[in-house]
């Protein structure tokens, strides 16, 4: 649904990469975490990928429309939530700039009516609907957003930090969107996010970039596997810790945290906490978060995945 070939964005006569030749494949259907520290080039490729910048090179295409040479058809397969609520206008009322979009989208006023009720309802804005979007609160403003890029139910979303400035009962509300939209309704999102227990609860797969460049591009359960750390074991066991052991005791449950050169070697660790007099709850290899990974990722280039 979401197709990138070779991208590249180069500014000025210094020859600034911001984008490198990246390539990415997004299927229908799928929600996609593109991540990466501020500067790496995320949010220069998603305007390439709006039609708001032109590529020096390569090419990208929304629903098998060239963006550059069919640029119409494309626009018309995707709605778009970037950075800084900029595809809302603050001169407007809610009401207005989602009617304004759905009309402009070639939505019959009716249906543009009735989809802007049950997006106004669903994000909590119903009963502020014809007050300015300029007087509302950052997150406010950040909901009106997102039901201006859904107005249309476009196949493709492209969602830049969509959360930013959203309260936790908000951000639920959106988190539940995406998901109910890739899984229910087929919709392709694209997410960006520096809230990456978001993008590790609803991406089927990630893309880290890091100074312009692709880094990782896996299905994030491969991502994650790829980095979990075959020596540390987790073992939680019943009342006060042994002696001797990395333990951490919480209600009344001990957890304690080993390392071993041969997983073999854990055995060895359960038979000296049995002697002690430890019930053995459970036994877990240490699994990274995606937060571990990609911190591992743009800081440490030779773990590109």
């Amino acid at each position: 649904m979401i197709e990138i070939d070779a991208l590249t964005k180069v500014y000025g006569s210094a020859q600034v990469r911001a984008v490198d030749e990246v390539s990415l494949r997004v299927p229908a259907g799928s929600v996609f975490g593109f991540l990466g520290p501020n500067g790496a080039g995320k949010t220069t490729t998603i305007k390439m990928l709006a039609g708001l910048l032109s590529p020096t090179s390569g090419r990208v295409r929304l629903a098998g429309f060239d963006v550059t040479r069919q640029r119409r058809s494309a626009m018309a397969c995707f709605g778009a939530v970037l950075e800084g609520s900029r595809n809302v206008y603050w001169t407007l009322s809610a009401w207005q700039n989602l009617m304004y979009f759905g009309r402009l989208k070639g939505l019959r006023k009716a249906r543009v009516a009735e989809r802007a009720e049950d997006l106004l309802t669903d994000l909590g804005l119903w009963e502020r609907r014809h007050e300015k979007v300029g007087g509302f609160s950052r997150g406010m403003q950040q909901k009106v957003a997102i039901a201006v890029a859904l107005i249309a139910d476009p196949p493709v979303v492209l969602l830049d930090e969509p959360t930013l400035g959203l309260d936790v009962e908000a951000t639920r509300t959106v988190r539940n969107w995406i998901a109910e939209q890739a899984r229910e309704l087929g919709t392709t999102v694209l997410l960006t996010t520096h809230q990456l227990d978001i993008a590790q609860e609803l991406c089927d797969r990630v893309a880290v970039m890091r100074q312009g460049r692709l880094v990782a591009d896996l299905p994030t359960r491969e991502l994650l596997a790829r980095f979990r750390e075959r020596d540390r074991y987790e073992i939680r066991v019943e009342g006060a810790p042994p002696p001797g052991f990395d333990a951490e005791t919480r209600d009344g449950v001990t957890t304690i945290r080993v390392r071993v050169s041969d997983p073999a070697e854990v055995y060895d660790v359960v038979g000296r906490l049995r002697a002690h007099g430890a019930v053995l709850e459970s036994l877990t290899q240490v699994q990274p978060g995606l937060e571990d990974v990609f911190l591992t990722l743009v800081n440490e280039p030779s773990h590109a995945a």
